[in-house]
């Protein structure tokens, strides 16, 4: 009887999520279906910089930079480089990478200063580009927030800022395409993919009468004047799940959206299981705002929406064993969208619940290096402490 109400619970789990989440697993909110905007009634173009904070990115910047660089944006465009203390050489490459295209007026390279109490290193990184941005002669309309590991093809700004133009929106933001090559990567990041969405669904994210709002940092277009009528990056400047927070704060002054993309994507490798774990350890207690209570609530409610339904079909019997088994195939075909855009095997739905074992684990681990004075360990930095632990509803995005 036991079997058969926990059996109930999960199958009910998975109804809500596949016909009343916002359609999170269809992965249908895609960059190639955007507006047509041809440009003003004189046919210019807003003005737009990009913004890359770096730092240790000798390995990635150059395609980077060359990719930015090869835009065929109609307007003006400027890329700038915050070279946060790098020991590697990246402003050096990335200075190169736009020579060899002779376009080494189009890219300025500033030196970060030191980190200030209070503010993340990107955040802060990021805070200085801005601040050069406005003292550009030709001032940019839009800021493009970008990571230094993001490569672009030619004609995705001019769809951006099209998108930006035709819905009057303040950020617009693409879900880059991860590196899905190691073994390690296919078999976690269509999955990160999958819980992101399911997190912030892109549907009610992109509708201005619901809370919900969210943002993915190696690739985001805002409006430079609501960014600081917003507060600009000081407002989210302890913030670990930045783009988020940066989401949150700017959908309280005008529509967002964000969106799968196949046409923008990161060459960051992540070779190895360790690789993905040290990725996701840096935030995931950030997510759960630092508290116990809602850490345990995560591990429960993981267990029972992941676990159960395959520890049902294994060891249960009658009622239990068949609506187990039933739930297991229901996420492994919610999965499947996601597995396609990565042209991943269908085979890899059936092992999403092992998979969201191991993310437990791995958010596990992520309280644990906080507690031991190491959360947000990132490029050397432990970015997140102690003090955090009472950061502020307006700093962490929350689901809703």
């Amino acid at each position: 009887m036991a079997n058969d109400l926990i059996a109930s619970m999960v199958l009910a789990i998975w109804l809500y999520l596949l016909a009343a989440r916002g359609g999170f697993w269809l992965a249908d909110q895609r960059d190639d279906d955007g507006p047509a905007w041809s440009g003003a009634a004189d046919g210019s173009w807003p003005a737009v910089a990009a913004i890359i904070p770096a730092r240790d990115e000798a390995a990635c910047v150059g395609e980077t930079i060359a990719s930015l660089i090869r835009q065929n944006y109609p307007g003006a465009f400027h890329v700038i480089l915050v070279d946060d203390q790098s020991r590697d050489g990246t402003a050096l490459v990335a200075r190169d990478a736009a020579a060899t295209l002779g376009a080494a007026d189009r890219l300025t390279v500033v030196s970060g200063r030191a980190l200030p109490p209070g503010w993340t290193g990107k955040l802060w990184a990021q805070q200085q580009g801005v601040e050069l941005a406005e003292t550009l002669p030709l001032q940019p309309d839009y800021l493009l927030f970008t990571d230094a590991d993001i490569v672009y093809e030619p004609d995705v700004l001019t769809g951006l800022v099209a998108r930006a133009q035709a819905g009057s929106l303040v950020l617009t933001s693409l879900m880059v395409k991860l590196r899905c090559e190691s073994f390690a990567e296919r078999l976690f990041i269509p999955a990160f993919i999958f819980f992101f969405q399911m997190l912030y669904p892109f549907a009610w994210v992109n509708d201005p009468r619901r809370a919900t709002a969210g943002a993915a940092g190696g690739c985001m277009l805002v409006r430079r004047g609501v960014l600081g009528a917003a507060g600009g990056m000081a407002a989210i400047r302890n913030a670990l799940i930045d783009d988020c927070a940066l989401g949150k704060n700017l959908k309280s002054f005008g529509p967002i959206w964000l969106g799968l993309t196949e046409r923008v994507r990161s060459i960051r490798a992540y070779p190895a299981i360790a690789d993905i774990r040290r990725m996701v350890a840096r935030t995931a207690y950030a997510q759960l705002r630092y508290s116990p209570l809602l850490l345990t609530g995560t591990v429960v409610g993981l267990a029972l929406t992941y676990l159960a339904p395959v520890v049902l079909t294994l060891f249960a019997d009658g009622l239990a064993q068949y609506l187990g088994l039933v739930t297991w195939l229901m996420m492994a075909f919610a999965f499947r969208p996601t597995l396609r855009l990565y042209r991943a095997s269908a085979l890899w739905g059936l092992a999403l619940p092992a998979i969201a074992a191991i993310y437990m684990a791995f958010t596990l681990d992520s309280a644990y290096q906080h507690a031991r004075g190491r959360g947000g360990m990132w490029k050397g930095r432990a970015q997140a402490n102690v003090s955090e632990s009472n950061v502020s509803e307006s700093n962490v995005s929350e689901l809703r």
